[in-house]
């Protein structure tokens, strides 16, 4: 693709939480002809995400919390999801064995990294490190909750995985990390 994309100019829309830079581009096209597009791009980093299955009780830790841009699109209700944060200067297993302690205040020893799709690839350049870990009642370490100082309240979730099908259908859970890991788990079972 190297000899395909020809940056023209760059510009930073917007340097806050995250990056939003304005870019105009020359491409080429399959057929040869060369087009200008002009795209933005969002970028606030990577992440990871992990969902943790007790294969005993056959149950999940998910998290509830509040979100801004589904609330401003209409979700009233804070989002049920897997727990989830960037990666910060971390690698991914690193990232994420740190979130769970912190969001669900497990403890997780069985992680298995599953996939890290681009979750937007039209315009956030965010790619998300997939996880499922196997937790006990014994993992845990605190109430979890997340961190205040960064603004988070968050509800920690235990719920059977049947029943975290059933919020998939019924428009409980619909935040797509979330689902495509309960739809993998339920494909992928995890054995005790």
């Amino acid at each position: 693709m190297e000899d395909r994309v020809r940056i023209r100019s760059e510009e930073v829309l917007s340097d806050d939480w995250a990056v939003l830079k304005k870019t105009v581009l020359d491409y080429r096209r399959r057929d040869g002809q060369w087009e200008t597009q002009v795209r933005q791009t969002y970028d606030r980093g990577d992440g990871a995400v992990i969902l943790p299955y007790d294969p005993q009780r056959s149950t999940v830790l998910l998290v509830r919390q509040f979100r801004y841009p589904a609330y401003v699109t209409g979700h009233r209700e804070p989002l049920i999801e897997a727990c989830a944060g960037l990666l910060d200067e971390n690698d991914p297993e690193t990232a994420i064995r740190k979130e769970a302690e912190e969001e669900l205040g497990y403890r997780l020893k069985d992680i298995e990294r599953l996939f890290s799709p681009y979750m937007s690839p039209g315009s956030v350049t965010e790619r998300l490190w997939f996880f499922v870990a196997r937790y006990s009642p014994a993992d845990r370490i605190s109430a979890g909750g997340g961190a205040p100082e960064e603004g988070e309240d968050i509800e920690v979730l235990e719920m059977p995985l049947d029943e975290a099908l059933a919020g998939i259908a019924d428009g409980r859970i619909v935040d797509a990390k979330t689902i495509i890991l309960i739809q993998h788990l339920k494909l992928n079972p995890v054995t005790a």
